[in-house]
């Protein structure tokens, strides 16, 4: 491109943004000579201090820029015996903009794959296991998506589970094969969160 190497390096930064592609970039980098300076500034200070201050819950993994996050935090309305596990972080936010959930989150950072090398202990599954047995859960809804590595630690997870007092359902599957949680409309996702089945 013709542009300045100021502007090329910025396009070449917004390409590393997921879904992000050239035309797009190219737009974004362009607008942000429009910004007012103060924006701007903003802007930077966010960049800055999402990469320094943001880490994941101890007790959850979800992310935070504290200790807890403010789900686990939450002492109003949260029914505490109810587990939602998820693959990732952003799932865990479509889930709260849903708005049908009320219960707590466990972010496993992942799913069993050995094809690509992650096994179970790459994975949250030991913290999961231990919060089960800690926080009086009494149930665990397997929320990640339907695939083979989704199928494989669902079952790895509910056989981890067999003898405990608590009732492991999975999320209903009017939600295509192979499809990312994160794609999934919001309506979809409630009425197989509401049509969830028990795993035996």
């Amino acid at each position: 491109m013709n542009y300045p190497n100021v502007i090329n390096d910025l396009i070449e930064c917004f390409k590393k943004f997921s879904g992000i592609g050239e035309k797009t970039a190219e737009r974004l980098a362009l607008s942000t000579l429009e910004m007012d300076d103060e924006v701007l500034q903003i802007f930077s200070e966010a960049l800055k201090s999402v990469k320094k201050k943001i880490k994941r819950c101890k007790r959850c993994n979800y992310l935070t820029d504290e200790e807890l996050c403010t789900i686990c935090k939450d002492d109003t309305f949260r029914d505490k015996t109810i587990l939602c596990v998820v693959e990732e972080p952003k799932i865990v936010t479509l889930f709260e903009k849903m708005g049908g959930y009320h219960g707590l989150y466990h972010v496993l950072d992942g799913l069993i794959s050995p094809l690509d090398g992650i096994n179970p202990e790459d994975i949250q599954i030991a913290s999961l296991i231990e919060r089960i047995k800690k926080e009086n859960i009494r149930e665990v809804i397997l929320a990640v998506k339907p695939s083979v590595e989704g199928e494989t630690t669902t079952l790895y997870i509910s056989k981890l589970l067999e003898g405990m007092d608590v009732v492991v359902s999975k999320i209903a599957h009017g939600v295509p094969i192979g499809i990312d949680m994160e794609y999934i409309d919001s309506l979809t996702l409630e009425m197989a969160l509401e049509d969830r089945k028990s795993v035996t």
